[in-house]
């Protein structure tokens, strides 16, 4: 199954999060029970460094999720267009997936 195409928009000097449903076959939410996941956010697709997204299981049964950014890693992304991904990965097995993709617009701020 292919990532679903999410973009998101992130404020400079702010705290970011959001959350997702993670579906598998048929669009029913996948238990996240034996899975662990990461999100990073880049430049680009070629970049060498990268920002961590904290990612956060809410309901894993439901397949929820939540990705976060505290307002001093916003603060260190200059504005522009970036891209994100979430990969998730089977304790059992080591199967990893990538769930979400998309584009991120870093927008400034005024105060």
């Amino acid at each position: 199954m292919a990532a679903i195409p999410i973009n998101l928009i992130v404020e400079q000097r702010a705290d970011f999060e959001a959350t997702f449903t993670i579906s598998g076959a048929n669009n029913v939410a996948l238990d996240l029970s034996n899975f662990s996941a990461e999100a990073k956010i880049k430049k680009n697709y070629t970049s060498s460094t990268s920002t961590n997204f904290a990612v956060v299981f809410l309901d894993r049964t439901k397949g929820q999720l939540k990705l976060t950014l505290d307002s001093f890693n916003t603060s260190m992304l200059k504005e522009g267009r970036y891209v994100y991904d979430i990969v998730i990965t089977n304790s059992v097995g080591g199967a990893k997936r990538r769930v979400v993709e998309g584009q991120v617009t870093v927008t400034p701020g005024v105060t």
